[in-house]
């Protein structure tokens, strides 16, 4: 094989290969990751709490059906998380290559997903650019517990504290204040929303913020960042545990695809959070 042959062969493959991977192999892929969080503000009481956080599912985007999703509900299942968070953008608003799935086939297949401490949703932008009313009306039926602007006490017989759900920053409400003044104890607190951006109106007494939207940029380039970061804040809120001020927000790079069905070096994934106070 002559010089000139082996070259073409091999910008071939530099090529073909990314484009392989970050269109098909990638965003077809499914990862479980589990990381623990020391938090100051949650005690010892509720140490050792499993939150599975999904977000960002877009239900019909390229290689995400509904195979997919019961895909998800199967592999979140088997983790045994005490409690699952559903952080938004359960719909697909625009994504080359992808399909409209009704909420009414979202929410038949989510209805599978068992935590003992409960399954909780906020709806995301996508999900209101469709009808976020029709979502959540859907979602509450299928016994997913929807929290838009809304607090739940949730205790058992080990752990006590609150989930406090905050609407979308860009389409939903989202009063951080009046969310929380609704708590009525000096018990701790969880909160989620959808979009990262919110974290800068949350005070210290949240022991916890958690949020998608951002897909962790959807494609990360070394040496060159992450491309594709919805936020108003660049790379800060885009993706896993952030530390600001004594506060602890969790952004996780989500399930499925938006705008471009592209995917590369941040594969979809199903976050477990581990929480445990600081030592």
């Amino acid at each position: 094989m002559s010089l000139r042959w082996k070259l073409r062969l091999v910008l071939t493959a530099v090529v073909v290969v990314p484009t392989l991977w970050a269109f098909y192999i990638e965003p077809s892929s499914l990862r479980v990751r589990e990381y623990r969080l020391n938090l100051p503000r949650w005690p010892e009481q509720n140490r050792g709490l499993r939150v599975a956080l999904l977000a960002d599912l877009h239900v019909g985007s390229p290689m995400n059906g509904l195979d997919n999703l019961r895909r998800v509900v199967s592999e979140t299942n088997s983790v045994h998380p005490d409690l699952i968070l559903l952080a938004g953008d359960f719909v697909i608003h625009g994504v080359l290559g992808g399909h409209f799935v009704p909420p009414e086939s979202m929410a038949a297949v989510l209805r599978d997903l068992k935590a003992p401490l409960g399954v909780y949703a906020v709806l995301g932008n996508h999900d209101w650019w469709f009808d976020g009313k029709r979502v959540a009306s859907e979602f509450s039926k299928a016994g997913i517990c929807m929290l838009e602007q809304q607090a739940k006490e949730v205790t058992d017989i080990r752990y006590r504290f609150w989930i406090v759900g905050v609407g979308d920053l860009w389409e939903g409400a989202h009063d951080v204040k009046a969310a929380l003044d609704q708590v009525r104890d000096d018990d701790p607190v969880l909160l989620f929303t959808h979009n990262p951006d919110l974290f800068t109106e949350v005070p210290e007494r949240v022991a916890l913020t958690m949020a998608g939207h951002t897909h962790g940029g959807q494609v990360y380039l070394p040496l060159v960042g992450r491309l594709i970061v919805p936020s108003g804040y660049g790379d800060r809120f885009a993706i896993g545990h952030v530390v600001e001020d004594g506060r602890h927000l969790f952004v996780t790079p989500g399930i499925g695809t938006s705008m471009l069905p592209v995917r590369f070096l941040v594969p979809p994934e199903i976050s477990v959070l581990v929480l445990d106070g600081s030592r």
